[in-house]
């Protein structure tokens, strides 16, 4: 990575750093995460959003999408908390340990528990990224993607940045990713695939808290919703997104009246709260069972895949 530093102020400076060729396609915040190592997202989002970040001398967001040659100042921030958080526990760098699924020279796919949140930040220490480079130290691991905390299963880590940026590209691509998760829905879903194409917009409640809600002038989204089995009045179901937005199966469920279970957020309480007495359940029921997609052009298939989370098929069997 090649740096051009500005005139250094007291107690570190704003620094200009001009993006590696290596880095094109990567999204600005990403690329802060990686210079500013430690620092919570939250905190990204905030000097982005303000203005104290410029690409090329321009504000830019944190989608934004750099190129190599780009030029990006980076304020002075105050990263000693991160710092002092220490190594994560015992407990969590074993659990992520365990939970490798696959493993090749350019990817890491883990099937993630539920409450562990794909990066830190937000008050919270480490996520999945922070305690996998805790465990191998030196080795430049990238999210390739992000699973919300509440939800289990698959999730890929690059190990080189050719992989990462094909198959960043791959996600953007209709059809590049075949995403297949595995939900329990309230209620009685009616038989044979229901899709739903509703746009998704995100939005802010009070205290910073984001709230996702179909709405026209969102992004286009499409979930599509086919029930496996019945289980105690409620529908076991398989659903293929062609799109990642935000929370979307969770709201696309929502939408059609047929909420994820344990979900509460979006979902029903009066459901959860029987599902926590009848069966057990203690969390959101949205689990990311498999991906399928080809690296090397089309020439290097991968499908990868993540069983059903332990206590998930506890919750089945109670329901019968």
């Amino acid at each position: 990575m090649n740096e051009t530093r500005s005139q250094p102020a007291p107690g570190g400076g704003v620094r200009t750093v001009r993006v590696d060729p290596e880095r094109a396609g990567q999204r600005l915040d990403n690329f802060l995460l990686s210079q500013l190592k430690g620092a919570p997202k939250s905190l990204v989002y905030k000097i982005v959003r303000s203005g104290q970040v410029r690409v090329n001398g321009g504000r830019a967001k944190p989608e934004t999408r750099l190129q190599g040659g780009d030029q990006v100042r980076i304020p002075p921030v105050r990263l000693g908390e991160a710092g002092d958080r220490g190594t994560p526990a015992k407990g969590l760098l074993a659990a992520m340990a365990a939970s490798i699924v696959h493993e090749d020279a350019r990817l890491l796919a883990i099937s993630k528990p539920s409450g562990v949140a794909s990066h830190g930040g937000s008050g919270i220490s480490f996520g999945v990224i922070e305690t996998l480079r805790a465990l191998r130290p030196g080795e430049p691991l990238e999210l390739v993607h992000r699973l919300d905390r509440d939800t289990s299963g698959l999730m890929v880590i690059a190990k080189k940045r050719s992989a990462l940026r094909e198959l960043q590209a791959l996600m953007r691509e209709e059809g590049g990713i075949a995403k297949r998760y595995l939900a329990l829905l309230a209620g009685r879903m009616p038989d044979g695939v229901m899709s739903v194409d509703s746009p998704l917009h995100i939005g802010l409640r009070q205290g910073g808290e984001r709230h996702v809600q179909v709405h026209a002038d969102g992004k286009p989204s499409l979930s599509h919703f086919r029930v496996l089995e019945r289980r105690g009045g409620h529908s076991y179901c398989e659903v293929r997104i062609e799109t990642g937005r935000t929370h979307q199966i969770r709201v696309h469920a929502q939408h059609i009246g047929h909420p994820v279970a344990g979900d509460d957020k979006y979902g029903a309480v009066e459901v959860n709260q029987r599902l926590r007495e009848q069966a057990g359940l203690t969390r959101l029921f949205l689990h990311a069972a498999s991906l399928e997609f080809a690296l090397d052009g089309g020439a290097a298939p991968y499908v990868l895949s993540a069983p059903l989370a332990p206590e998930l098929v506890e919750v089945l069997d109670r329901l019968g």
